[in-house]
């Protein structure tokens, strides 16, 4: 009988199915198992390569199969699609999740500790609450437009209504009803701040204190939350061949539509991890804003862009750039070094 050597598992919340196969890719079983049995099945197979999808709770049950010997392989749900034949099932899942694994040129994703899931979800959390709090602007300015309080975009402009909220606006009193509902809105949106603040504070702390963090806000437009966020959140830099690597893991890359020789390149792919790309826009748009209007370092790639260039092109382009310097700096560990301008 041939020896199992891959093992695709598609997991679930209850229910589970596993798709062992030789070396040369040949079905040896499929089999359909409960969540309280996985851990005992797993324990009396060889030791082998497992494969999953890395969707939620495969880095828990990777850390377990690690536990028991075996070489757990997370693969991008994406990937494993293209392998999935006609109809859809758990079975044919298991049986994709198997024959992808076992592909050469696959690419995975690095198993992450407890430690480093604990340090992912304080982000996950901030952005959480920080939707929540534009939700709940939103809806106040909404309701508040039909009696005609009208006050500009964002939460530094929220303070004006709860103005109007105390004062009164002439002519148009809020029915009773109304002004308790706004009051317990705009207490609701206090709350959040407080608790977005005692976040961005420990955030801060944990930036401080960690040496990668520290190293990666000598670049421009990296601040402590940028810097620990992609500590806790990028897999290890040598995991990427080079800079554009960790560019396109981001989404910062353009797409590509070649053929026939003719490379055809499109606007930024958004393929990656959003968080760390939305983060990198961010403080690349500080740096271009701050730029424009007290001027780039004479000379600089930044001036030429500025000159012939939209902003929000610019924006995006310095992050791309950025998250390039950021691969840099993990691989070489080294602190930024701010380029000398080519003189005329």
């Amino acid at each position: 009988m041939s020896e199992i050597t891959t093992i695709g598992l598609d997991i679930a919340k209850y229910v589970f199915h596993a798709h062992g196969a030789d070396e040369r890719g040949r079905a040896i079983f499929s089999k359909r198992i409960s969540r309280g049995k996985l851990l005992d099945f797993f324990a009396t197979q060889p030791r082998c390569v497992v494969a999953l999808e890395a969707c939620g709770g495969a880095h828990h049950w990777a850390r377990e199969l690690v536990g028991l010997g075996h070489e757990v392989r997370l693969i991008p749900p994406a990937y494993v699609k293209r392998f999935v034949k006609r109809h859809k099932s758990d079975a044919a899942d298991a049986e994709a999740i198997c024959e992808a694994a076992q592909r050469p040129s696959m690419r995975f994703v690095a198993v992450k500790s407890e430690e480093q899931r604990a340090a992912s979800l304080v982000f996950r959390t901030r952005d959480l609450v920080v939707r929540q709090r534009t939700q709940l602007i939103n809806a106040i300015r909404g309701h508040l437009t039909d009696y005609g309080w009208i006050a500009p975009k964002g939460p530094a402009h929220i303070a004006m209504l709860a103005d109007l909220l105390e004062e009164g606006a002439k002519g148009s009193p809020l029915p009773a009803a109304a002004r308790s509902m706004v009051r317990l809105m705009l207490d609701l949106v206090a709350d959040l701040d407080a608790k977005i603040a005692d976040l961005d504070k420990d955030i801060a702390r944990r930036a401080r204190e960690d040496a990668i963090s520290r190293r990666l806000m000598t670049i421009p437009g990296v601040g402590p939350i940028t810097a620990a966020a992609i500590a806790a959140l990028a897999p290890p830099a040598e995991s990427f061949a080079k800079g554009r690597d960790f560019a396109a893991w981001l989404g910062l890359t353009p797409l590509q539509k070649s053929t026939g020789g003719k490379q055809k390149l499109g606007a930024i792919s958004k393929m990656g991890e959003r968080t760390l790309r939305r983060l990198l826009i961010i403080g690349s748009s500080a740096v271009v804003l701050q730029a424009s209007r007290r001027g780039a370092p004479k000379g600089s790639w930044l001036e030429q862009m500025l000159a012939r260039k939209p902003r929000m092109l610019i924006t995006v382009a310095l992050a791309n750039k950025m998250a390039r310097i950021v691969w840099a700096l993990l691989v070489k560990q080294e602190n930024y070094k701010a380029p000398v301008a080519a003189m005329a």
